[in-house]
């Protein structure tokens, strides 16, 4: 491979790695991810990407979990076995419940 070409592949490299987004950024999960089986598991799982979290109940081998991001409340039901997430649902707030 030719010094240009060399150089060429290096900036399409370095130029595709700056447009990748960071993981902070996108960080969330969704239904099917594995966040553990122990409330303390899930909690730090879900702390790790940028929930609050409010509360955690554990009832008919299911652990729900209260959760705030970005200013919206999230209930997540996680599986008490697999560990993997089975649920979420977008709570409403006080001014969507308002509006009704």
């Amino acid at each position: 491979m030719s010094w240009h070409s060399k150089s060429v592949l290096f900036a399409v490299i370095v130029t595709a790695s700056f447009a990748l987004p960071t993981g902070g950024a996108i960080a969330a999960v969704t239904v099917g991810d594995k966040v553990g089986t122990t409330e303390e598991d899930i909690r730090a799982a879900l702390t790790d990407e940028g929930y609050v979290v409010e509360e955690i109940e554990i009832e008919n081998g299911e652990v729900e979990a209260e959760v705030s991001r970005d200013g919206q409340e999230i209930e997540v039901v996680v599986d008490g076995e697999s560990g993997l997430i089975l649920e979420m649902e977008l709570e409403e707030t006080d001014k969507d419940e308002d509006e009704d």
